[in-house]
């Protein structure tokens, strides 16, 4: 097991709770729909990539090569590029501060971090050898 990549995504999971917690409980009543949609869509994939960096640790046991650290260091950058990103949009849209657009040009690459943790995920498992 991969104990680094375990814990990591622990803590990005309890992220995910609290912050879907602050999102129906708090922005719903202060925040436009817009803002809200923003923030849940990148909560539910910090949460689905939690899932997949847990099996990137738990999958290191097994099948210790290159491949299956990239996948979890591949999906612990997405989850900050990509989630990150957009909590960042997010607020700035809730707040109503225009000029701030440009962060959503972050987000596709923290999508192509995802992509390529899954790609390398399945290689890393197809290969078992270093």
């Amino acid at each position: 097991m991969h104990k680094g990549f375990l814990k990591t995504a622990t803590l990005f999971g309890a992220l995910s709770v609290a912050l879907g917690a602050f999102a129906a409980h708090y922005l719903r009543q202060h925040f436009s729909e817009y803002a809200v949609s923003i923030f849940e869509t990148s909560v539910r994939y910090q949460f689905y990539h939690v899932f997949a960096l847990f099996a990137s640790g738990i999958l290191y046991k097994e099948f210790q090569n290159k491949f299956i650290k990239w996948s979890g260091a591949l999906f612990t950058v997405g989850i900050i590029l990509f989630s990150g990103s957009l909590y960042v949009l997010a607020y700035f849209k809730g707040i109503v501060i225009p000029g701030y657009d440009w962060i959503g040009a972050i987000t596709p690459l923290g999508g192509l971090c995802f992509i390529a943790g899954w790609l390398c995920l399945f290689i890393g498992i197809s290969k078992k050898n270093r």
